[in-house]
């Protein structure tokens, strides 16, 4: 896929404003590993290919197994993850897909059973970044970090 535009190069002003919010989600207080879980998650969902290799390969550089990440996509079926993380998986599938159904009140006490009121906003605020950062690099075809590497 060639690469349609460079967004950084493009609207400079306002990418510099979004690395710094993608700067703040990084050092907001949340566990890295569950950041690069989330992050994942949602680019599943959102089909980025981009950032699915990247918040894999950065989730195996800091430590998280393989077996984990390949069970991100089946977390539901997994006992590999943590009540918080399982918390943490739900509310990205309900979050990133929210036209679908929104927030229920059920999933939103039980997320608060794992998270305090100010960690969940922070979980919030880092799915609106990867949500964004999936709107950027999908529809602009960011040049892909495996990009040289052929299909088998």
């Amino acid at each position: 896929m060639k690469q349609r535009l460079q967004f950084f190069a493009k609207a400079p002003e306002i990418m510099k404003a979004v690395s710094a919010l993608n700067k703040a989600v990084d050092e907001c207080g949340l566990e890295v590993s569950l950041l690069h879980l989330i992050k994942l998650r949602a680019s599943q969902i959102n089909g980025c290919s981009f950032c699915v290799e990247m918040h894999s390969r950065e989730a195996r550089r800091d430590g998280e197994t393989e077996q984990r990440l390949y069970l991100v996509s089946a977390w539901k079926e997994s006992p590999l993850f943590s009540e918080r993380e399982r918390a943490a998986f739900a509310w990205t599938e309900a979050v990133t897909l929210i036209a679908d159904n929104g927030v229920s009140d059920e999933l939103y006490a039980k997320t608060l059973e794992h998270f305090s009121e100010e960690e969940l906003v922070k979980l919030s605020v880092a799915l609106g970044m990867i949500n964004t950062w999936n709107r950027l690099c999908i529809p602009f075809h960011a040049i892909h970090p495996v990009a040289t590497v052929k299909a088998a």
